[in-house]
């Protein structure tokens, strides 16, 4: 053998022993979908869906993992996502408050600004409502009576989309909330027990007392199919126009490829036919939005939210 033989060979075991062993290809074990909520909601729902086609799709398990933990933090769920490796073996599936503000808000673990959105997913039937004998009919006949009555508001958070649409349309209407809380849960219950007069609610989750409750408004950015009648907060306040959605976010280090293995299943989950007939039953918008899509309605968003905190202010 000559020389150069011999030291080629050379060059070639060393770039070997400097590689070491050969990555293993994404997913090789279980995966975690954190939702910071308790079960039941739409994240809940559909998220459940993207991590039943995850498994299938993958050979691997892939189970949701729900951890509430109140709703103006500190959110433990997106804590659990934000300090576990960036390899996609814990995804989150997150609204606005929790990926997009948590590192605002003095949550340490979440700052500086932990996620990169993978995609969105949905937009919640966000509605106000109240009892069916409340003397109220509207928006307009609410804000009148909590002129002079107070009016107890219950929500699923201070910091969320809803809760500060819902209270910044009392600004500009010119009324004051008499009281607010926030609620793990906003049903039927909470009306009827008498915990709030007034809740913040996703439709799906009224909808078995849909005939024994009013529903004055919609948060969402079109009127909802099932209760056509309903304005929007767009139609009745423009400068307010903004929904809650949902979508699934990794840490920012997680691996392109990562990203890209995650997206494939859960664009094709929620654009199957039993996504979209939970989109049917609750008025709920279901659709895949893209990472760079995300990214910037994120942006959108956030000026409309800055706008909304001045009202606040």
């Amino acid at each position: 053998m000559n020389t150069k033989s011999i030291l080629a060979g050379a060059v070639a075991l060393t770039a070997v022993a400097l590689a070491g062993p050969a990555l293993a290809e994404y997913p090789e074990k279980p995966v975690s979908f954190i939702v910071p909520w308790p079960p039941g909601d739409l994240e809940d729902v559909l998220t459940r869906m993207i991590a039943e086609d995850f498994q299938a799709e993958y050979g691997v398990s892939a189970a949701v993992v729900n951890k509430p933990g109140g709703g103006g933090g500190p959110f433990p769920g997106a804590i659990d996502v934000a300090t576990a490796p960036a390899d996609g073996y814990t995804i989150g599936s997150f609204v606005p408050a929790v990926s997009v503000i948590g590192h605002e808000i003095g949550i340490d673990e979440l700052t500086p600004e932990k996620f990169d959105p993978i995609g969105i997913f949905l937009t919640y039937p966000f509605v106000i409502a109240t009892s069916k004998d409340a003397p109220y009919n509207s928006m307009e006949e609410l804000a009148a009576y909590a002129k002079e009555n107070d009016v107890a508001l219950g929500h699923f958070g201070d910091v969320l989309t809803p809760t500060q649409v819902t209270k910044a349309y009392a600004v500009n209407a010119g009324f004051d909330w008499g009281s607010d809380a926030a609620f793990d849960a906003l049903d039927c219950n909470t009306l009827a027990s008498g915990d709030a007069d007034v809740i913040n609610t996703t439709l799906q989750l009224i909808l078995p007392c849909l005939d024994s409750v009013k529903v004055l408004m919609a948060i969402t950015d079109e009127r909802i199919s099932l209760i056509p009648d309903v304005p929007t907060i767009g139609e009745l306040d423009e400068s307010l126009n903004i929904a809650l959605w949902n979508g699934l976010f990794v840490t920012k280090d997680t691996p392109a490829d990562v990203r890209e293995k995650i997206a494939a299943v859960a664009s094709k989950t929620v654009m199957s036919e039993r996504a979209q007939n939970v989109a049917k039953e609750t008025g709920a918008l279901v659709y895949w939005m893209d990472a760079d899509a995300s990214a910037a309605r994120i942006a959108a968003d956030q000026e409309t939210g800055a706008r909304i905190g001045k009202i606040l202010e």
